[in-house]
């Protein structure tokens, strides 16, 4: 599957390096010299990155198709994008991909279908579930408490929110 792991940010002193805003748990997995990234948009790569280190904290990439500051500064806003096997990804039980999880049915435990997952939301406190429903959207805390089975096999999320939860939205348009 195609990720997301970075965003080409501005130029980085004249020798052809650019700033990179990280969008993986795992860097130093993604970003490896002599690995090739697609590009979104497209007609902007591949890169191969040539050299890497980091900067006051800040990762800088150098890629060979970009030699110098002028052709950095025309990547920039560039997402970096690899073909990450899912499969082989999960460090942990409970650990999933955004991408592995839209999509996926969302029901109580007694199977009742509530709605489909159309977004995790990564908050400071906690992730949430945005689960799109016939009434409208819901919100439900990403937490083992209220949602204690997550099975990407058979395409469902099993919730168990707190009650009235899920009637949140119907009472908001009375």
């Amino acid at each position: 599957m195609l990720l997301v792991v970075g965003r080409i940010g501005r130029a980085h002193g004249v020798l052809g390096e650019a700033t990179i805003e990280i969008r993986t748990d795992l860097p130093d997995d993604r970003f490896i010299v002599g690995s090739q990234l697609v590009t979104d948009p497209a007609e902007r790569g591949p890169l191969t990155i040539e050299s890497l280190r980091y900067h006051n904290g800040i990762l800088l990439l150098k890629f060979r198709e970009a030699h110098d500051r002028t052709s950095i500064e025309k990547l920039r806003d560039t997402l970096l994008v690899a073909d990450i096997d899912m499969a082989n990804e999960a460090q942990f039980e409970d650990e999933f991909h955004v991408q592995q999880l839209i999509g996926l049915s969302v029901i109580n435990e007694t199977g009742e279908l509530i709605g489909e997952l159309s977004d995790v939301l990564n908050l400071p406190g906690q992730d949430l579930l945005a689960v799109k429903t016939p009434t409208g959207e819901i919100l439900i805390p990403f937490v083992a408490e209220f949602v204690p089975e997550v099975d990407i096999e058979s395409g469902r999320i099993i919730v168990s929110p707190p009650p009235g939860l899920l009637h949140l939205t119907e009472s908001a348009d009375e």
